[in-house]
């Protein structure tokens, strides 16, 4: 489910779709000590937008293929969607797997 779905569901549907959103998103570890660089895009060549603290936590909303980055949970081209326009390397992301956990964005 894409962001724009999310804030779809949220705007259209009342409570208890909003509820039914909330709890299909699981909320996922930066790695220790890092803080993270949050991109307007799934790559190294977009602008950072901000930068997370560490001991941060970030919802995964979707997954998009993008440049490939050494992290401490191994290398992958795997960026997650964090908000909108908001994307993260999954290499920094503690998801418990080595692919992707959620659907791709569209």
């Amino acid at each position: 489910m894409s962001v724009d779905s999310v804030e779809n569901a949220r705007d259209n549907t009342g409570e208890g779709a909003e509820q039914a959103v909330a709890a299909a998103v699981h909320y996922y570890s930066v790695a220790p000590g890092v803080n993270l660089n949050v991109r307007s895009g799934p790559g190294t060549g977009y602008p950072v937008v901000r930068t997370l603290s560490q001991g941060a936590k970030v919802p995964i909303y979707c997954q998009t293929p993008g440049t490939t980055v050494s992290g401490p949970y191994g290398t992958s081209n795997i960026w997650d969607n964090i908000g909108n326009g908001e994307y993260v390397s999954d290499s920094y992301v503690y998801t418990g797997a080595d692919g992707y956990v959620t659907s791709r964005c569209s």
